[in-house]
This record gives structure tokens, sequence and C-alpha cells, in this order.
């Protein structure tokens, strides 16, 4: 019988592989992840005047949209600096794979010379990602720090020593099954995390 586990808040819960194709995060919880978040974010970037929020094309935009809608609504910051980042080109595995890849746009419409940098994405899996970002971050100037914030963790499933600086929650999933983040544009109420189960 094989198990995956879930850290949230310090608990972590087993849970059959039978049962993996079933909702793990609610939108309940989904949402105190993200106040949590957003509030971790304003103790070290306070009114974001030097801050720049960016997402990951495609899955961390809808992540970066749920952050800067807290800080705006929620805590009164109006002015958050927010980008696009399509890491396609910069991917390690580019080149390597006969798979068409299709690129997404990349909005920075700001100078990231000096400015503490923010990266967003819905899920660290490997770390591949990430890396591309950094790479790709250095061509458009030097920031003066760069983060990564996270809303899903598999940590036990990292290829490269990269590990988030603000984390929702640690899933450990089992090799070959993915952890899917599902973003409800019209209504958010029903935004969820499950996994998808090896076939």
């Amino acid at each position: 019988m094989v198990f995956f586990y879930i850290h949230y808040f310090g608990i972590f819960v087993i849970i059959n592989k039978q049962m993996l194709n079933r909702v793990l995060l609610n939108n309940l919880k989904i949402n105190v992840l993200l106040n949590r978040l957003t509030c971790q974010l304003l103790e070290f970037h306070g009114d974001f005047s030097n801050s720049v929020l960016i997402g990951l094309q495609p899955r961390g935009i809808y992540l970066l949209e749920r952050i800067v809608d807290l800080l705006k609504n929620e805590y009164g910051i109006k002015d958050v600096k927010v980008g696009k980042l399509d890491t396609t080109f910069y991917r390690d595995d580019f080149r390597r794979s006969e798979k068409i890849h299709f690129a997404k746009a990349t909005e920075l419409n700001f100078e990231v010379e000096g400015r503490k940098i923010v990266l967003i994405d819905d899920v660290l899996y490997t770390g591949r990602s990430i890396r591309a970002a950094l790479t790709a971050i250095d061509y458009y100037g030097r920031p003066s720090i760069i983060e990564l914030l996270v809303l899903i963790d598999r940590r036990f499933s990292r290829h490269l020593p990269i590990q988030p600086d603000y984390l929702g929650v640690q899933i450990d999933a089992i090799e070959g099954d993915k952890v899917r983040v599902e973003w409800r544009k019209s209504d958010r109420e029903n935004d969820c995390v499950y996994i998808e189960k090896e076939s």
C-alpha cells in the first residue's frame, strides 16, 4: 500500500493512494494560506515602494492576482508593481525535448535594477523553472534581492538546491503523480488543490 503525506501548519496527514484524486485543499484553506502569505510579504516589504511581484507564466499569474487583490483590497497597498515572466526559452530542456514549446507574454514594465523581487509560482517541483526565471531576470538588471513565493512545495522532488522564502503548504506526493492547483477566474469559491493520480 502506497501513501503520500501533506504537511499543513505543522501537521502531517497520511492518505492512502486510493484517495489521491480527491481534493487536498479547498477554497477555505487556500484563502487562509493566501492571507498568511500576504501578511508575510507585508512584514518584509512594507509599502512595496521598492518591491516588485513577478508571476511566472502560466500558473503563477493566478496566484499573483490573488495576492495583489488581497494587498490592495484588504491591506490598503494601492501601488503594487507587478509583472509577468515567461521562462520558456531559458529552460535547460528547451532544446532537448521534441515537445513544441509555446511561450507566453513577458510583461516587465519597470526597472528591476536595485529592487526587491518576489517570484511567484503555484507549485515548486524540481526547481528548474525557478532556475530559468533567475536566468531570465539577469537580462533585465541586477535586483538587490530575489525571493520566491509558492503555494505548494513538493520538497522531496527537487533537482536543484532551491527553496521558497514564502510557503503555503508542503505536499509530498509520490513520483509520477501531479499536484494541481485549480484557479477559477469567475468563481473563486471553487479554487482547490488536488492530486492527479498517475495513470
